[in-house]
């Protein structure tokens, strides 16, 4: 099972050569490393723990939300059931913790390897936190800005910040370069998801069409800005809207158009322009240039699908 959702064999055990995608926190890991070091090895068993944790908060997730579908192929729990997903899931995590433990087989002394590993369980550990706040939100009718943006920042922030801060740790960095390469990966990680929630919102149509919308009835930043700022007669249709069990295809089309005469896809969109600049601002910082800028700057528009210009770093529309 764990072969399979990785991409390397298909349900039968038959080798596949379909190997997932490496994400955000293990490519944060390995591009710091080298940044400071020249050599990204240094970075591999931690951007191993951490790509090994990401696949274990995704197969869990897929239980958690139904989703039948991961990395375009049937999930563990739609091939096998939940029971053996759980199972999967938590095989995960035992080898992320057994990965990261390869640190000591390198010239990093104790101290920092204990460190790392405090590090990964206590980012693993924000994770869960900030999932039980987005499961929790789809039964609360209001959610404040506040409130969401603390549950994205555990759940999508806390496993890149760590790839940042891991990746920097094995480079031997000092604790200014480490505390903001953290902070970078903390708003990236938040903008990606803010992103990713508010084009699922309007889904690829942009009539709303989105299983996210129709079934779980996500709390995403653009509803939460349309809640906190329409009138009361808005507020009240939304709150008819979203007490109902399932959503119908014309209140997913009444919700889109409320948000659009709202400005809440423009309001959330430039609360990600805002985060991504305060990921260059980090850079800044750290006086990071040349080469090594266009590499972060690359994983900035891969990991945001938002262009930056070559002049004075501010997003581009």
């Amino acid at each position: 099972m764990l072969s399979y959702h990785m991409g390397w064999t298909d349900q039968h055990g038959s080798p596949e050569d379909n190997p997932s995608h490496i994400h955000l926190p293990a490519i944060l890991a390995l591009t710091t490393c080298e940044q400071i070091s020249g050599d990204f090895r240094h970075a591999l068993p931690v951007a191993a723990a951490l790509e090994l944790m990401y696949n274990f908060t995704a197969v869990h997730g897929d239980v958690q939300n139904g989703g039948s579908e991961s990395q375009t192929r049937p999930s563990i729990w739609w091939v096998w059931g939940p029971s053996q997903a759980i199972n999967a899931g938590d095989g995960l995590h035992a080898l992320a913790r057994s990965a990261i433990m390869r640190l000591s087989e390198t010239t990093l002394n104790t101290d920092v390897t204990l460190q790392a590993i405090k590090s990964l369980d206590e980012a693993c550990l924000s994770f869960c936190e900030g999932q039980y706040m987005d499961l929790t939100f789809q039964d609360q009718l209001l959610v404040t800005e506040g409130d969401y943006f603390s549950m994205v920042g555990k759940k999508s922030g806390a496993l890149p910040a760590c790839g940042g801060t891991l990746g920097a740790m094995c480079a031997g960095a000092d604790q200014t370069f480490i505390s903001q390469m953290k902070n970078f990966g903390q708003n990236l990680g938040t903008a990606s998801k803010l992103i990713q929630d508010t084009n699922e919102l309007w889904g690829p149509k942009g009539d709303g069409m989105t299983s996210s919308n129709l079934i779980e009835k996500k709390k995403s930043l653009p509803l939460i800005y349309a809640f906190e700022n329409s009138s009361i007669s808005i507020k009240r249709e939304l709150g008819n809207i979203y007490m109902k069990r399932v959503l119908e295809p014309e209140d997913s089309l009444r919700v889109i158009e409320i948000l659009n005469d709202s400005g809440a896809k423009d309001y959330s969109e430039a609360r990600a322009k805002t985060l991504i600049s305060e990921c260059l601002t980090s850079l800044q910082i750290l006086e990071i240039s040349g080469v090594d800028l266009t590499d972060f700057k690359s994983l900035l528009e891969i990991a945001t699908t938002q262009p930056l210009s070559n002049g004075d770093d501010t997003v581009l529309n």
